[in-house]
């Protein structure tokens, strides 16, 4: 059987709206329900990648992961063989908060992460496959990462190239998150893909040649990081909310002979009170699901590999 990875970044969202609604199931809101209708009808797994908190940048109604209600957790650890949470970042902004962390400032995050989701969903519901914000990670933090339990590692693929030292080079400042505590491995390569307002990215360690990452992109192999121990898997085949409704099978048609695909979502773009809201969020992803097993793909989680 063909296998399709599934999940969701920059998660909280939606453990704010069930610690404050208050619900008689997490079924009862409404992405898990548009999630658990996928699960029930074409065996949908997904892995939600958290933030630790909710950012400013939406205002200052702080809402953490320490403040999810624990009410729920015999319930998510009976979802836990298809729904599972995973380490994102301590918030959504800045961008690439990772890519020059410290190894103390990442192991304490993932910590925290850890910790809260065990606390409200138990230890069943937590995975050791991450995908962080943005992707890079210094090498410092992989190693964090490393020790912390991660066994698999998202990460960036293209050519490298040099840093010209104009900061309108990469887009939205990016170039103060490339410079700033700047390591070593910090560069800046070319991503590709449908955004190309970011064809222009940063990388950090875990970062795969074209050539490195060819064995493994459209199958299940992953790329054995000999220094660290890790294992590093390429970056998603694509990403639902970058891609209209009305091309989503054009979008899938020269990925459904590969081995393995990995499809991702955002969060936010659920919620209507978000500027960039898609009402169509739950259909791509029913669409998708449809698209991928008549294809005979079966979902699974990435930590499957290790297992």
């Amino acid at each position: 059987m063909k296998k399709v990875y599934f999940y969701i970044d920059d998660t909280i969202w939606v453990l704010r709206e069930l610690t404050r609604t208050c619900p008689t199931s997490i079924f009862d809101v409404p992405l898990f329900a548009a999630l658990k209708k996928g699960h029930d009808k074409y065996g949908l797994k997904v892995q939600m990648n958290l933030f630790y908190r909710t950012d400013s940048f939406y205002g200052y109604d702080e809402f953490s992961l320490a403040d999810v209600t624990d009410s729920y957790k015999k319930e998510f650890e009976e979802a836990s063989d298809w729904l599972k949470f995973a380490f994102h970042a301590l918030e959504e902004f800045p961008d690439y908060p990772h890519v020059n962390a410290t190894y103390d400032d990442t192991k304490w995050l993932f910590k925290a992460i850890e910790k809260e989701v065990i606390r409200y969903a138990g230890e069943k519901s937590f995975t050791y496959a991450v995908c962080p914000h943005w992707l890079p990670v210094s090498k410092e933090g992989v190693r964090a990462l490393y020790d912390c339990g991660v066994k698999i590692l998202d990460a960036t693929v293209g050519d490298v190239v040099e840093y010209n030292e104009d900061p309108f080079s990469l887009p939205y400042g990016h170039s103060a998150r490339l410079l700033n505590n700047r390591q070593p491995e910090t560069k800046v390569f070319t991503r590709g893909g449908r955004d190309v307002a970011i064809s222009h990215s940063i990388c950090g360690y875990n970062h795969l040649s074209k050539d490195d990452s060819k064995e493994i992109r459209t199958n299940l192999g992953l790329f054995h990081n000999d220094e660290i121990g890790i294992k590093f898997k390429t970056y998603c085949s694509t990403c639902l909310n970058t891609t209209p409704y009305e091309e989503l099978e054009e979008e899938f048609a020269p990925l459904l002979n590969q081995e393995y695909i990995g499809v991702c979502d955002h969060e936010q773009y659920f919620y209507a009170d978000y500027f960039n809201y898609q009402p169509d969020y739950a259909d791509k992803i029913y669409k998708m699901c449809e698209m991928v097993t008549k294809n005979d793909y079966e979902f699974f989680f990435m930590e499957e590999l290790i297992k």
